[in-house]
């Protein structure tokens, strides 16, 4: 394989458009994340403050931060319990996005998010994974070339 340079051609106005238009859009994003930023900065001092009040000994830069949870997490369990849901009520091999979409509509999810939808693929194909070194799943040919699971009998 050569490492070919394709030229650019600038006479073309919808890439050049649409690149204008993502880089706007990625620059407000940064712009609404430095505000989000200042402002959880700010709060952050208001409370060290406040701490300070009640101890003015205590070592601020002790206390742990805590991890945010994942965006969406689910109940334990909760994945696992509709991806058998979705494998026991088909009567064919179904796919990971199949299971992901009726993940998505049993939890009251928007189908439609599609940063969401992969996220949620992603969850499902973890789970299948595990289940299929339990020996639980298997995965077999589905429609075309993609892959199907169903549970192992």
């Amino acid at each position: 394989m050569t490492n070919e340079i394709i030229p650019f051609d600038a006479d073309q106005p919808n890439v050049l458009h649409a690149l204008t238009r993502k880089r706007a859009e990625v620059a407000g994003q940064i712009e609404h994340n430095q505000l989000e930023l200042r402002r959880l900065i700010a709060e952050l001092d208001h409370i060290d403050a406040t701490i300070r009040i009640f101890n003015p000994t205590i070592d601020i830069g002790a206390i742990r931060s805590k991890p945010v949870p994942p965006r969406h997490a689910a109940f334990k369990g909760e994945v696992t319990r509709i991806v058998f849901q979705t494998l026991r009520d088909a009567h064919q091999p179904v796919t990971s996005r199949d299971i992901a979409m009726r993940l998505m509509s049993e939890r009251g999810l928007n189908p439609d998010d599609r940063e969401l939808a992969l996220i949620m693929v992603k969850r499902v194909c973890a789970c299948l994974r595990v289940q299929k070194q339990k020996g639980l799943v298997r995965n077999v040919p589905s429609v075309g070339n993609l892959q199907g699971w169903e549970v192992a009998r």
